[in-house]
């Protein structure tokens, strides 16, 4: 079985590397679909349950919490349950045994075990406002977001990941050694990128 995780800077292209590193390569994706099945299991809305987990709120985890969910409902340990619940869900899509690409979600660190070939997107803050305003045209008019409130998401979103890698890793958010390649996709079309880390990452399987 072979993995590759992606970690990324928010706007940096790093969901569509994904995608067309496992189009590339003929193996499974995995992104939105568990924060899906997480919503799905708990009868809640798929936006409440990646809101719950990009506020992460380590300083609630308690283990040995033992509530039912609907307890939990309104309480912040809310988020405690949703994220030992993706932990075992990342660990039974490494227990399938199939090649697969999975994007964020700390995949890299849960299943370290697994060996997974762990990348880290990024790109300068320019090419990241230029991909987010790109996304925000295909929306309604009305729902659009200006340009201020994208860049205050931009370092909203990660400011959680920085801190969300700083409590699972001891290290900084984008620290390379954490990494087994880093990947600036600025001035990058993302398809062509997507085919030589393919080949990049097939390399560092074999050898």
């Amino acid at each position: 079985m072979r993995i590759i995780t992606i970690s990324r800077q928010f706007g940096s292209g790093g969901r569509e590397l994904g995608k067309r590193l496992s189009d590339c390569l003929g193996w499974d994706y995995y992104d939105r679909q568990i924060l899906e099945t997480l919503a799905e299991e708990h009868n809640m809305d798929a936006e409440y349950v990646r809101r719950a987990l990009a506020n992460h709120g380590w300083q609630n985890i308690q283990l040995s919490y033992r509530s039912s969910f609907k307890q939990l409902m309104f309480d912040p340990g809310v988020r405690t349950q949703l994220l030992v619940r993706q932990r075992e869900i990342l660990q039974q899509i490494a227990a399938l045994g199939q090649d697969c690409v999975i994007v964020g979600r700390d995949a890299d660190v849960i299943l370290q075990d697994c060996k997974p070939f762990r990348i880290f997107a990024c790109a300068d803050l320019e090419a990241r406002l230029r991909r987010c305003l790109a996304f925000e045209e295909k929306k309604p008019r009305r729902e659009r977001l200006g340009e201020k409130e994208i860049l205050r998401n931009i370092r909203r979103i990660d400011k959680n990941r920085a801190r969300t890698r700083e409590v699972l890793t001891g290290k900084t958010h984008g620290d390379a050694s954490a990494f087994d390649l880093t990947v600036n996709t600025s001035g990058w079309e993302i398809k062509k990128l997507a085919a030589a880390v393919a080949d990049f990452a097939l390399c560092r399987f074999e050898g």
